[in-house]
């Protein structure tokens, strides 16, 4: 059965994979009485499936749980639902076959999971900067037929990253990034760290994570099917931060550019997208602090709704040409935000 668009309503109707999961969750709350997406069915493993979702969930988000999911029965994670549109939060370990599955059953997927990121017929969006990618979607549809696709987004601190370093590569050019993260606990997932381990500590390891910067940001600064050419150099620690990831970065430049240019540059960046009226895009995707102690996660990771990119301490480097700090809010703009993004990208192009 292929599916189909709401008649109700009007809206789009969507699922949600891996519902009862961190962001899972996030996807839950930020859909809620979304003006183009209508959430039709919640979808989790076998233990959860049969269950009201809030059984199901054990809901860890500051923000109450929507009252239109709390009586949903919780759907094992099967294609042919009632949803044109499938919003993965899946972990890792499960989602590729089944993303996979859904797109070979008609389902349009936007993911949140690393499986098919690195897939070269699939996009790996932050729509600000590489909406251009979509033209991929025509090789999957011949490779999937019936419609389906498959749409991702970059790994959370991989937003901020490319966020920050696209209208430095668009003025300037860059040859080489170096990187440090302190990422918080929430990009764990829940139960995540155990507090014995990150109490008073910070963890010098995340697993496959300096890869994955290394390579998605690339890929989303490069052509559609050719990445970036320069280098990028990542070291991820996990800190004892609830939500937001800090970005300390240093690029080596093509163009020599003064800390006053590089802040020009940043400020100024707009989306090429506003003319499309997407809900959930902020209308400035980057916000500069000039003060000494900023960003800060407690202060600036809900800026524009957690959509917004904030960017500080910008300054000479005395190895490379410019340093900075970013600061992403990783559930939102890092994860199911940039993917609600995506997908009304999507819907504006005609994608859906």
């Amino acid at each position: 059965m292929k599916p189909r668009r709401s008649r109700t309503t009007g809206r789009i109707p969507v699922a949600v994979l891996g519902a009862t999961g961190a962001v899972g969750q996030r996807f839950v709350s930020l859909l809620d009485g979304h003006p183009w997406f209508r959430v039709t069915a919640l979808c989790a493993s076998d233990r959860s499936a049969g269950k009201p979702y809030r059984e199901a969930a054990r809901w860890h988000l500051d923000r109450p749980m929507p009252d239109y999911a709390k009586e949903m029965q919780v759907l094992p994670c099967e294609p042919g639902l009632d949803a044109r549109l499938a919003f993965s939060g899946l972990d890792a370990s499960v989602a590729g076959e089944v993303e996979t599955a859904f797109a070979g059953a008609g389902h349009a997927v936007v993911s949140n999971s690393k499986n098919h990121r690195m897939d070269p017929d699939v996009p790996l969006l932050v729509p600000e900067i590489n909406a251009a990618h979509l033209e991929l979607l025509q090789a999957q549809r011949q490779r999937f037929g019936r419609g389906g696709f498959i749409v991702t987004n970059p790994n959370c601190s991989t937003v901020g990253l490319a966020l920050a370093s696209a209208p430095l590569h668009a003025a300037f050019g860059i040859r080489t990034i170096v990187v440090a993260t302190l990422q918080a606990v929430s990009g764990a997932g829940y139960p995540g760290v155990a507090s014995v381990d990150i109490l008073d500590n910070v963890i010098p390891h995340i697993g496959g994570e300096e890869e994955k910067i290394e390579s998605e940001t690339r890929k989303i600064l490069g052509a559609p099917k050719k990445p970036a050419g320069f280098k990028v150099s990542a070291h991820c620690h996990r800190v004892h931060v609830s939500d937001g990831h800090t970005l300390a970065a240093s690029f080596a430049l093509r163009r020599k550019a003064t800390p006053a240019q590089a802040a020009r540059a940043l400020r100024e960046y707009t989306s090429p997208l506003a003319k499309l009226g997407l809900p959930t895009l902020p209308p400035r995707p980057i916000v500069v602090r000039d003060e000494a102690d900023r960003p800060q996660p407690r202060h600036d990771r809900d800026a524009g709704g957690g959509m917004v990119v904030s960017v500080g301490r910008i300054r000479e480097c005395p190895v490379f040409d410019l340093r900075l700090v970013a600061l992403v809010h990783n559930t939102i703009r890092g994860a199911a935000g940039v993917a609600i993004l995506n997908a009304e990208l999507l819907k504006a192009e005609g994608h859906l």
